[in-house]
């Protein structure tokens, strides 16, 4: 199914409202402040879908019928499709601004279990891959978007998670009936969850057979019962008091999942206690994500180098005094987004038929994603000048104020713009580089130090001091010392 906005805001609509900020139960997400921007975010997104030269990024072909289907509910059965993946994911982030969660991580989740299932089903004689294609082919006739749900609340990270005080803190079995099973615990910092429409559940480490009932993968419906949906909130985010330029009328949004004795039909049950497997949920997930979020971190970079642009422009100056920065920025954009593509490219194809990303080179990947960013927000907060970054930028509602809000757009006006544009450039630059409008860079995906001790894992130290060796004509071996503690 092609989806359109008019089903997708007419289907969120009809879900139950589970999910809660400031203490409200939220009716609408469609309409309430602290969830609409999401919601539009992805709106716009499907808008693209049947316009003309956004058909080929938004849409694909199944594998599975041979009929045109919306590609976040794809199969990622090749290169190009996993490059489809990225491609789609910078054009999102320019569009919006910001992450379209449920475009994204569901997908993504659900390409890992196809690898995986298959794997179980082989060794163990289970149904898992069929009634995951029973699913697909569900999501796909309905253009679903679905959430992805990896961590876990996690407790001590000292401990695993069968060793707990509280053993909800990783999300797990608490009962296995003949149709299904109860789970209950928590998936925390979870982005997209009020703009989609099912939640694709991951086992969120890598357990050992002590942690068997935490081996959980499943899909629910956002508003299943025994769900309770919490939405975070950054201290710069006042959605609910925000107008005018203040915020723009796209963004996203991240939540907290607590699941209260959910039932789980077992059709939608895709792992449960098969914890051998986990490591190589772990492993598949990775590697495709963090290959593709290289993109998600170019397309907002290259929408802080259009904010950059117009906000030199609204101060009074050609863009091009800025060109060395700006040439930066773009720098900084196409590396994780070449790195990204490089690690699909240098990837394989599953037994299963998905597309699996080199582990080395998404991994490299996510550390570039965790640094690079943040030099391209302080270029664009350096081109912008204080009133991006000082916070000094007066409320829309000040900037309306009838007794002294002309005085304030006397005096904010610079180049050869209105008061009120160089107002937007600088709140957008303001969003997006300190704001709530900033990506998760760092943690976003994982841990940096975690990729880092994928990319010490799967690098050939001591092949390269081999190669060095003989090149450079040592004939003897050379070997660490033995270190003595004094």
């Amino acid at each position: 199914m092609i989806r359109t906005r008019e089903s997708y805001l007419g289907a969120l609509k009809k879900m139950r409202a589970n999910i809660h900020k400031n203490g409200e139960a939220l009716a609408d997400v469609t309409t309430h402040p602290a969830t609409r921007r999401a919601v539009e975010s992805h709106a716009r997104c499907l808008d693209r879908a049947g316009q003309p030269g956004y058909e080929d990024t938004y849409t694909t072909v199944s594998s599975l019928t041979g009929q045109k289907i919306m590609r976040f509910n794809s199969l990622m059965n090749s290169m190009e499709d996993m490059i489809g993946n990225a491609r789609m994911k910078r054009l999102n982030y320019q569009i919006t601004g910001g992450c379209v969660g449920g475009m994204c991580v569901g997908w993504n989740a659900s390409n890992t279990l196809w690898a995986v299932t298959e794997e179980i089903d082989r060794e163990s004689g289970s149904d898992y891959h069929e009634r995951l294609k029973k699913w697909l082919l569900f999501a796909e006739e309905r253009g679903l978007l679905v959430a992805g749900a990896l961590t876990d609340a996690k407790g001590n990270r000292g401990l695993r998670a069968s060793r707990q005080a509280d053993p909800d803190v990783h999300l797990r079995l608490v009962e296995k009936r003949p149709d299904g099973i109860v789970v209950r615990g928590a998936k925390v910092m979870i982005c997209g969850v009020a703009a989609s429409e099912e939640i694709f559940i991951l086992p969120g480490n890598a357990y050992k057979e002590e942690d068997k009932d935490f081996a959980l993968s499943f899909v629910a419906p956002r508003d299943v019962e025994g769900l309770t949906i919490v939405e975070a909130r950054r201290p710069s985010d006042d959605r609910e008091r925000q107008e005018g330029f203040d915020m723009p009328e796209t963004g996203h949004t991240q939540a907290w999942l607590f699941f209260e004795d959910v039932f789980v039909p077992n059709e939608r049950v895709f792992m449960c206690g098969e914890f051998k497997q986990t490591g190589k949920v772990i492993q598949h997930f990775t590697a495709n994500y963090r290959a593709c979020i290289g993109a998600c971190v170019s397309g907002q970079g290259d929408v802080m180098i259009g904010a950059a642009v117009n906000m030199a422009r609204a101060n009074g100056l050609p863009h091009k005094t800025f060109m060395d920065k700006l040439i930066q920025m773009a720098i900084n954009n196409e590396t994780t987004y070449g790195v990204g593509v490089g690690a699909i490219a240098l990837g394989k194809r599953d037994p299963s038929g998905v597309w699996v990303a080199d582990s080395l080179m998404a991994h490299t990947n996510k550390v570039h994603v965790a640094t690079l960013p943040y030099e391209t927000k302080r270029l664009c907060q350096e081109i912008g000048g204080g009133i991006v970054e000082t916070g000094c930028m007066p409320s829309y509602r000040d900037f309306t104020d009838e007794k002294y809000g002309s005085l304030i757009q006397k005096y904010l006006k610079a180049g050869d713009c209105s008061a009120e544009s160089r107002a937007r450039a600088a709140r957008l630059a303001e969003w997006l580089t300190i704001g709530s409008g900033v990506p998760g860079c760092m943690h976003g995906g994982g841990s940096p130090d975690g990729a880092r001790l994928v990319v010490r894992a799967n690098t050939p130290f001591e092949g390269y001091a081999e190669c060095a060796r003989k090149i450079a004509g040592i004939q003897e071996e050379l070997k660490d010392p033995d270190v003595v503690k004094k």
